[in-house]
């Protein structure tokens, strides 16, 4: 093969695995939608939850600059999930300002999460099982050098 065919079909090759993963986050979208409209959710107030479940107790501008989004829109949010019962809104012993909330999940709401998510879950162990620990070890890195790439780019259009 010369090099430009080589150079060609790793072209092919990396347009194909952009459209898996533009796929791939699609789908996802769709399955969010899903778990969100069965919990009486918002799309948004399920990612903020889950921010809050990997990352908190989190101070509610915290979860904006993660989230992406204004403080304002913030607060809705957290009122749905706290009148939902999702989270609760607790003084922050580490802050200075005494007024200062940490936002933090319910630990016994998971089980219907998981739940929701048990169809997904089954089929991605079953699919893991396809890949030996190595392989495994790689798609993960990839996975988050992407991640990471994306978090980059978002930051750049935010900033400009």
């Amino acid at each position: 093969m010369s090099s430009t065919s080589d150079a060609a079909a790793r072209r092919r090759a990396t347009v194909a695995l952009k459209e898996s993963l533009r796929d791939l986050r699609n789908q996802l979208a769709l399955l969010n939608h899903q778990v969100s409209a069965h919990l009486a959710l918002k799309d948004v107030d399920l990612d903020c939850l889950e921010l809050i479940a990997r990352h908190g107790p989190l101070s509610p501008s915290a979860l904006a600059r993660r989230a992406g989004l204004h403080p304002a829109t913030m607060t809705g949010i957290l009122d749905r999930l706290q009148k939902g019962g999702w989270i609760v809104r607790e003084r922050d012993p580490e802050a200075a300002d005494r007024r200062a909330v940490a936002v933090r999940a319910v630990r016994g709401r998971n089980t219907e999460l998981f739940r929701l998510y048990a169809g997904m879950n089954s089929a991605m162990d079953e699919l893991c099982a396809d890949y030996s620990e190595e392989e495994l070890a790689l798609i993960a890195g990839f996975l988050r050098r992407a991640t990471s790439a994306g978090h980059t780019a978002t930051g750049e259009l935010a900033n400009g």
